[in-house]
């Protein structure tokens, strides 16, 4: 292990590690620095229609305070869906937006969506979208 000590006396200091280990012992003394967190894993269309699926069955159901779980075996990916607040009327339609959960391994993020009833009493998911708080 080689440790290099550069300009102490111009009133800085450096250490240089070439065993990789500088960053470890940097997080363990500040805990300022540490691994990049990876990106968050964007879901796949496959995901998508497993949690529009729960969706449909959460607004179906129309329970108060009500979450339908989902998961999707061929990924691993898993969640929940929540409806939001109360239905409203849109272009004569009954609607009602709804807020999804997605976790893909260590990534977590959420889903909004909105969705309305067809005439048959059916609800067609028009938006599902990673959340964007306002």
């Amino acid at each position: 292990m080689a440790v290099v000590l550069i300009g102490v006396g111009a009133g800085g200091c450096s250490l240089s590690r070439t065993d990789g280990s500088f960053a470890k012992l940097a997080d363990d003394a500040t805990g300022s620095i540490g691994p990049a967190q990876p990106a968050p894993v964007a879901p796949t269309e496959s995901d998508l229609a497993f949690a529009r699926n729960a969706a449909s069955d959460v607004l179906t159901k129309g329970d108060k305070d009500a979450s339908q779980p989902w998961e999707n075996p061929a990924t691993g990916a898993r969640g929940s869906v929540t409806p939001l607040a109360q239905a409203y009327s849109s272009e004569g339609r009954t609607c009602r937006d709804f807020l999804a959960s997605y976790v893909n391994g260590h990534s977590e993020s959420w889903l909004q969506g909105a969705a309305c009833q067809t005439g048959h009493g059916q609800w067609e998911i028009h938006t599902l979208k990673p959340w964007r708080q306002s």
